[in-house]
């Protein structure tokens, strides 16, 4: 996912919206306005689809297209057929499938619909009630199958605003309509708070490599974006501890530092040869405390230029990841040393670090965001990125223009 680039993120800086918790779900709203005809015209609310990808930041126009048969879409529309029956003519406006609720799982109606050619989807409620997310309530092999496929937005509705659609577009009427994901960025400081968990390590494979290019292409944008109070943005570190057991392994010895209680994988995968883990975890340190006086100056947008920097400097492959090639990035920035060095404190130390303790704490989930265990991981707003994204969804997105 790392591979496509820097605009995909612009996107993902305007995710996840103000949310309210009904059991599990989480429900994000956007606006829905109907332009015609005249007598429906007016601004109502649906709920978020909790897979495909919602354009955050944007807007969509479509015309609403209610099918003759398989209203539930729990069907392919498709059987039989060589063309795909809802796809956008040239020239015409997206075709937004209205669907009802019932007889299927979600997911399967919006993949039926998708794979039929539908923009976008709006599935009316089968019952009065406050709007929910569509989403699964356990895993499901079978939804699992669409949900990863799927990359078109979709919608619930209420029962009484879609049988008033459904109604227009059987007597003939052109329905048209736009979804609006703006009003669904939280913005009570005007501004988008992100998180990255990332690691130093240059020498874990094509993951590092994607990793690497991705925050060497979107520094400039990410830089930008803080410096003009439109973001806010953390670097994190995910570490693991040893159990007591074996503090005094040599596995442990080799990946940890703080007698076991912050640990990284071996970059080699070879306890006897090359860097260590504790290494990566005594850099991910630094980063983190780069940041730290960074942000104690105001600029913390000078986290991007040391780890790219480092990464370009120091690398492991050149046996130039250590402290002195370290210190040459932090000298060329600008940035105390001192501070940074008094930041990380003694890595033999056998006591808790302030700092890797509070990393730890922030890998456990809370409230609607899950726990990070995989590397890298974005979250926005407290939330972790979920589906796919593409550069194609992008030019519909506010932060597109960077």
């Amino acid at each position: 996912m790392w591979g496509l680039g820097f605009r995909w993120l612009l996107l993902l800086l305007a995710f996840a919206a103000a949310v309210e918790l009904e059991a599990r779900f989480v429900v994000e709203k956007n606006s829905l306005m109907v332009t015609s005809p005249t007598a429906l015209r007016g601004r109502h609310d649906s709920a978020i689809g909790n897979f495909g990808i919602p354009q955050y930041g944007g807007s969509m126009a479509g015309a609403v297209v209610y099918p003759k048969g398989n209203s539930d879409a729990c069907e392919a529309f498709n059987s039989g057929r060589k063309e795909h029956l809802f796809r956008t003519k040239p020239g015409a406006l997206p075709s937004f499938l209205l669907i009802d609720r019932g007889n299927c799982l979600f997911a399967k109606k919006v993949w039926n619909a998708q794979y039929a050619g539908a923009s976008a989807v709006l599935v009316v409620d089968d019952k009065d009630e406050p709007l929910i997310t569509m989403d699964l309530l356990q895993e499901d092999d079978e939804a699992a199958k669409y949900i990863q496929n799927i990359s078109i937005p979709s919608a619930l509705i209420d029962k009484k605003f879609g049988e008033q659609l459904k109604k227009a577009v059987k007597d003939g009427e052109m329905v048209n309509v736009d979804l609006d994901w703006r009003e669904a960025v939280p913005h009570p400081d005007n501004r988008v708070e992100y998180e990255l968990w990332t690691n130093s390590n240059d020498e874990c494979g094509p993951k590092c490599d994607m990793l690497m290019h991705f925050l060497k292409e979107f520094k400039g944008a990410a830089q930008l974006l803080e410096k003009g109070g439109y973001s806010q943005f953390t670097p994190h570190y995910i570490t693991w501890y040893c159990p007591q057991a074996f503090v005094v392994s040599k596995q442990c010895k080799s990946q940890c530092i703080n007698h076991g209680r912050y640990c990284a994988p071996d970059p080699e995968q070879d306890f006897s040869t090359g860097y260590d883990g504790k290494d990566v975890v005594v850099e991910n340190l630094r980063q983190l405390c780069v940041f730290n006086v960074a942000n104690e100056i105001k600029k913390p947008w000078i986290w991007w230029d040391y780890v790219t920097d480092f990464h370009i400097r120091c690398p492991m492959k050149e046996k130039k990841y250590n402290k002195k090639c370290a210190e040459t990035v932090v000298k060329s920035l600008g940035l105390e040393m001192q501070k940074i060095d008094k930041c990380m404190g003694d890595p033999n130390d056998d006591s808790d670090h302030p700092l890797l303790k509070m990393e730890q704490d922030s890998q456990i989930g809370k409230g609607s965001r899950g726990d990070v265990t995989i590397l890298p991981t974005l979250v926005v707003n407290n939330r972790q990125y979920r589906g796919k994204a593409r550069k194609e969804s992008c030019p519909q997105s506010y932060l597109c223009w960077l």
